[in-house]
């Protein structure tokens, strides 16, 4: 039985900020990033993080897939909010899966995203979701933050009917330190570009491409679509001529709409292309970093059966301008900003309390009552419905996937928030129930009373004081209803 790529999905967040404007205020330091200008980059908002992307790559990929099925969950990125807490189970809690799915972080080089999912394909059980989504933090002023953008892809694999199938795999692992991040470092340390083209690029890659051509029986000839990020000029190219592969076949790196994803990257360009890859077709996909990965994909019958809610292009296409530099430096903390008194609270979190109410938090699970129907949130012992009342009636109802209106809302100036004004309101759910909840990617003129919603799993505050985040759920607008360009 063909084992492969079930499901494919991604995420890339509404913020665009345009290089232009980094250039405009950095060029005064660094007049060689004028060259760079052009384009722009994905910004993740101040509530995401690698987690939060991840999950809505998982959503966006799994669509009605069966998630008792699953038998795991991959997460793969360089910037985890968490160094000593299982990341990707928080992703498994926030997808309402059962206990019973296995967990694992993938994390420490670029090539993270393409190791886990191979590791996911040599794997035995039942169908596994990988995951990778990166954050990264950049100097001000860096070449790194002009080509570095956010974004998120994810990947359910096993056997059955795939869309793409794996032909082959090849791999090699080579201590060449192209750039680092230390322990407690928060920015990384990038070596001279020419040494990383011509001693790993140039040298690794195609060592690893030759073994893996032997393993499957193909030529550079014969693949449809190379995908390999890369932010060097001058490399991609060369290494495909020298493999013997089309230009053709090069797949863009959403540079100029996205920029690179880092550990991700590769699972981006990867589900760009089966959006448009067509049944027999090769699909090579490349990852360097400390060494390479190469896995050598065939476009299956089934390639046009499974579609993604949006993919890279439905998120490409839900974008909003942001010219705000000083905006981008301010939710990613490169600067310290006067965040005023009211944003000083001691946000310390119970964890004993975290735990017992996990599925309510972090799974968004309310309850539906089995006498009368009726929906609310949060489960309570007593129906809400005055007309029933019944104790101990609710079954669990996820709320996540649930789509609702605005009953009533606000836009506050007055309370604390990274991204002003702070705007909440009372969501009305399409099947029943209620929330009162904030509302996030949206300015004021966004919401009114009436305006569809989905909910998106997003970092609800941050304590500084002991580098715990905090996650809960917020009501964006809903993909029908979305601003489409700036």
């Amino acid at each position: 039985m063909a084992k492969g790529i079930l499901r494919y999905g991604a995420y890339v967040p509404m913020r665009r900020l345009q290089r232009k404007a980094m250039v405009a205020a950095n060029s005064w330091f660094n007049g060689s990033l004028k060259s760079q200008g052009k384009g722009e980059r994905a910004m993740a908002n101040w509530d995401e993080d690698s987690v939060t992307m991840a999950v809505a790559a998982a959503r966006d990929c799994l669509g009605d897939f069966d998630r008792d099925q699953l038998s795991a969950v991959h997460l793969a990125s360089t910037t985890l909010p968490f160094a000593d807490r299982l990341n990707a189970g928080i992703v498994a809690g926030a997808l309402n899966l059962a206990e019973g799915v296995g967990g694992h972080d993938h994390s420490a080089s670029q090539r993270a995203g393409l190791s886990a999912l191979a590791d996911a394909l040599n794997a035995g059980g039942g169908p596994i979701l990988v995951t990778a989504a990166e954050k990264r933090r950049t100097k001000a002023a860096s070449p790194l933050e002009l080509s570095s953008g956010d974004g998120a892809a994810a990947l359910l694999v096993g056997e059955g009917d795939v869309i793409a199938e794996l032909v082959a795999h090849a791999t090699r692992t080579v201590d060449f330190v192209d750039h680092y991040r230390g322990d407690g470092v928060a920015y990384d340390y990038t070596w001279e570009e020419r040494w990383i083209r011509d001693e790993g690029y140039n040298k690794i890659v195609p060592a690893t491409l030759k073994d893996l051509f032997a393993k499957a029986g193909v030529t550079g000839a014969d693949i449809a679509h190379f995908v390999m990020p890369c932010t060097l000029a001058k490399v991609a190219g060369p290494i495909a001529k020298k493999a013997g592969i089309a230009d053709t076949a090069l797949r863009d790196t959403l540079a100029m709409v996205c920029g690179d994803t880092g550990a991700a990257h590769a699972l981006v360009m990867f589900a760009h292309a089966l959006e448009i890859a067509k049944p027999g077709e090769l699909i090579l996909v490349v990852a360097f970093g400390q060494g390479c990965d190469a896995l050598l994909f065939r476009a299956t019958d089934e390639i046009g059966s499974i579609r993604p809610a949006r993919g890279v292009s439905g998120f490409l296409a839900r974008r909003r301008e942001e010219t705000n530099y000083q905006k981008f430096l301010a939710f990613n903390d490169t600067i310290e900003m006067e965040r005023g008194m009211r944003s000083e609270l001691d946000k310390a979190t119970a964890l004993s309390s975290l735990y017992r109410n996990r599925n309510t938090i972090t799974g968004f699970v309310g309850g539906k009552c089995n006498v009368c129907g009726t929906l609310q949130f949060p489960r309570t012992n007593i129906c809400v419905n005055p007309n029933c009342n019944a104790f101990h009636s609710q079954e669990p109802q996820p709320f996540s996937d649930l789509e609702g209106r605005i009953m009533s809302y606000t836009a506050d100036n007055l309370t604390y928030s990274a991204d002003p004004p702070a705007c909440y309101g009372m969501v009305q759910f399409d099947a029943g129930g209620r929330v009162m909840i904030d509302f996030t990617d949206v300015t004021p003129d966004d919401i009114d009373v009436g305006k569809k919603m989905d909910m998106v799993f997003r970092i609800k505050d941050y304590d500084g004081q002991r580098g715990f985040t905090r996650y809960f759920w917020k009501a964006t607008p809903a993909a029908d209803a979305a601003q489409q360009g700036g």
